[in-house]
């Protein structure tokens, strides 16, 4: 059973997943960036091969196709090698001066399309607004059924960025707490909301991005697209809702429209600017409503949900690691003005 286990010190919690180190080759250095040939016969996320995953749970399907068979758009299956076990959320408990919970929570695998070969920069704008459709149906359901703190969504695209698979696919951890890195952000929005700004930062920020454009990468009716002021990462982006809302189990159909177009213009601009670099992209929102009801009153005044988009450009070491300092390389003004030049090709 994986346990989360709290930093006594920093209030970080960690998950020991038991499960995880069942994985194949997960500690085995690579001998080349190149899939082996015999990795390519067989994947366990293609159509035809459903049996291969635990049975699914929700599922975008043609007309009278039946569950765990070909026919799907989209397909939400449990993580085989989940990093924590199914359940509602345990109780804490202590081990001497230790805080500790068993390791339960959710883990499934949102497989983005039938197609092995076709990354999310490649698929149309009405297929990847329903991949979008699918984060937030996920989301809702796990918070109601689950009452899990905090859901989060995120994409490991290629080796370098942690993909244990090649198939296009993304995923989701629910924790029975809210991660300290969501907790900061929402601290640092309500501090600024209450004592500087009288307003949402977040809103503030984009209104000044918007007009000054240096570190505009992309806009539409409804979201922008900035490489972020402060980005730690060369060509790092932040994908904000023009609209402000705390939570992005509140966005509407519409909203999914624009944001793919947004995602699909940020992804393929990484991808024609840079050769396809690896990436990791991840969800930051409000946690579910019955917690943050009650831990952050008023919470949807002042934070606002967003989608953070990191390339794997170079490698955190040392000095990042002993301080928590980023050193990045490429100013993001110069980092967006590179990424505006070409346009992405529409599908």
């Amino acid at each position: 059973m994986p346990e989360l286990r709290k930093d006594i010190l920093t209030g970080r919690w960690v998950i020991i997943s038991t499960e995880r180190s069942k994985r194949p080759d997960d500690f085995r250095p690579a001998e080349s960036s190149e899939p082996k040939k015999e990795s390519l016969a067989f994947c366990p996320f293609c159509p035809g091969n459903e049996s291969k995953t635990p049975p699914e749970v929700y599922a975008i399907r043609q007309d009278h196709s039946e569950p765990d068979r070909p026919g799907w758009t989209i397909r939400v299956v449990p993580n085989k090698f989940p990093a924590l076990q199914p359940g509602s959320p345990p109780p804490k408990k202590t081990r001497g001066s230790y805080q500790w919970m068993e390791g339960v929570g959710v883990h499934e695998v949102i497989i983005e399309t039938p197609d092995h070969n076709q990354e999310l920069s490649d698929l149309p704008p009405d297929h990847l607004a329903r991949i979008i459709q699918v984060f937030r149906e996920r989301t809702i359901n796990i918070e109601e059924v689950y009452h899990h703190q905090y859901v989060q969504i995120f994409k490991n695209k290629g080796k370098e960025a942690g993909a244990s698979l090649a198939h296009p696919h993304s995923q989701l951890i629910a924790t029975p707490i809210v991660p300290k890195r969501i907790k900061e952000e929402i601290y640092g929005a309500e501090r600024l909301y209450r004592n500087q700004f009288r307003e949402c930062v977040f809103c503030r920020m984009l209104r000044e991005e918007q007009s000054a454009g240096e570190r505009l990468v992309y806009r539409n009716e409804k979201f922008a697209v900035l490489a972020p002021y402060a980005s730690r990462f060369p060509f790092e982006m932040a994908i904000f809702p023009l609209r402000h809302s705390a939570f992005f189990r509140a966005i509407t159909d519409e909203e999914t429209d624009f944001l793919a177009e947004a995602l699909k213009q940020a992804l393929g601009r990484l991808r024609l600017q840079l050769s396809d670099p690896a990436y990791n992209l991840v969800f930051h929102h409000a946690p579910n409503p019955q917690v943050s009801e009650k831990a952050w009153p008023g919470i949807d005044s002042y934070y606002h949900w967003h989608i953070e988009v990191m390339p794997i450009l170079t490698k955190v070491a040392g000095f990042e690691l002993g301080t928590g300092f980023y050193i990045n390389p490429v100013p993001p003004e110069v980092a967006a003005e590179y990424l505006r030049k070409n346009e992405p090709p529409a599908s």
